[in-house]
């Protein structure tokens, strides 16, 4: 007696995720021809080591770069346990799980825009790898994605709004590591104020922005309570000092501070900046209101995540792997011009053509060297002005909230 030959779907060979493994695998060769160092989580396992020792967090110099710590000591309580690690070990967990942690960021790009299939996130993450802010993500071992894995995680798990007790956890801890994506907390009380002003009672959006808050609070007092020391110096002083994070004028450095340092030919423009990024801030976040307001979250968590990165004082070019859930929402929303301009400017590493280094060649750049080293905060800032009016695009789901 014979077996019946099984159905063809599940003969069919997976080739999308075989795609993606392929891509990675040559990915990771090229990484290792490159020689990258993963300097950035080399200076993460030496904060580590700082804590474990007792020593003061934020006079640490780490790697031959001397890098200085840059996040809130709750980061650095994270990162006791690399110290404990091999290097050559915790390079290729770090690379590995940065991987893996691209098919998530994919799938939560697509899910925020209503695309369901789950075989295209394999393909988009295969293509995803090569462009510069995840090259380069992986290359100093950054947890760019992590981080953004856990924002949009926190804002596509609940689209239909209601109480949910895990509302605010992603955001919250994302901001007690970093706190650029703090932004989305004010982004959903704002939300939450102006649904009020117009006759609403401002839920989910307050309770979200409330859980954010508390998920901010506990582990920053935990971290102050276990390290105090570290914990003044960090709030009361080094917080305030934008310039520990490197050079303004950096050409790697795509917020409107990089932006205008370049433009004004000058290291510290203060006065100037001051005035863009809180400009940039409330056009960026009324932007963002008013799309979650008409129900288009795509719209108004991209647009937040652009705002974060254009008024940070610092938003190296490893920061913009925003950019993948902004080529996928202008493409699924039928700006197929501009998606696709959108993912030449972040595919084309194009501010590493630009003079750099030492000397501070920045500070002197002139006609299309100047223009090349702004086109990602430029490419944000076209995206929002894009945002203001939306087309609905083809018919498409899209994660929504109901007030």
């Amino acid at each position: 007696m014979t077996e019946s030959a099984p159905p063809a779907a599940h003969r069919r060979i997976p080739v999308a995720p075989g795609v993606c493994l392929v891509s990675f695998g040559v990915f990771c060769a090229a990484q290792r021809a490159a020689r990258v160092s993963l300097v950035d989580l080399m200076v993460y396992r030496a904060e580590g080591a700082a804590v474990r020792a007792g020593g003061d967090l934020y006079a640490l110099r780490a790697t031959a770069a001397h890098l200085p710590t840059t996040y809130p000591p709750f980061a650095a309580l994270l990162f006791t346990p690399l110290p404990l690690l091999d290097t050559a070990l915790l390079r290729a967990l770090a690379t590995a799980g940065n991987l893996a942690l691209l098919v998530v960021f994919v799938r939560l790009s697509l899910r925020l825009v209503g695309h369901a299939r789950g075989e295209t996130a394999w393909w988009v993450a295969a293509a995803a790898v090569w462009c510069e802010p995840v090259w380069t993500t992986l290359r100093y071992g950054q947890i760019n994605l992590l981080l953004a894995v856990m924002v949009l995680w926190d804002l596509t798990r609940h689209p239909a709004g209601g109480r949910d007790r895990w509302a605010g956890a992603g955001l919250g801890l994302a901001a007690a590591v970093k706190l650029t994506p703090a932004l989305f907390g004010v982004f959903l009380l704002a939300t939450g104020l102006a649904d009020r002003l117009r006759g609403g009672r401002g839920q989910p959006w307050l309770g979200h922005a409330r859980g954010a808050a508390v998920a901010f609070a506990v582990p920053t007092l935990l971290a102050a309570a276990v390290l105090p020391d570290d914990s003044r110096r960090f709030w009361t002083d080094a917080v305030f000092r934008a310039g520990r994070a490197g050079r303004a004028e950096d050409t790697a450095n795509q917020a409107l501070r990089g932006v205008l340092a370049r433009l004004l030919g000058t290291p510290d423009p203060a006065g100037p900046w001051v005035l863009c990024a809180a400009l940039a801030a409330a056009l960026g976040l009324t932007v963002a209101v008013r799309a979650e307001l008409r129900g288009r979250r795509a719209w108004a968590v991209c647009a937040c995540a652009v705002t974060a990165l254009l008024v940070s004082p610092v938003s190296w070019t490893h920061h913009w792997v925003w950019c993948v859930p902004l080529v996928a929402l202008l493409w699924t929303r039928g700006h197929r011009v501009a998606a696709l301009g959108t993912l030449l400017v972040f595919c084309s590493y194009v501010p590493w053509w630009v003079p750099h280094g030492p000397g501070r060649p920045e500070l002197h750049l002139g006609g299309p060297h100047l223009l090349l080293s702004v086109l990602y905060g430029a490419a944000g800032a076209l995206f929002l002005a894009l945002a203001r009016t939306p087309s609905p695009g083809p018919a498409c789901s899209e994660v929504r909230v109901r007030p």
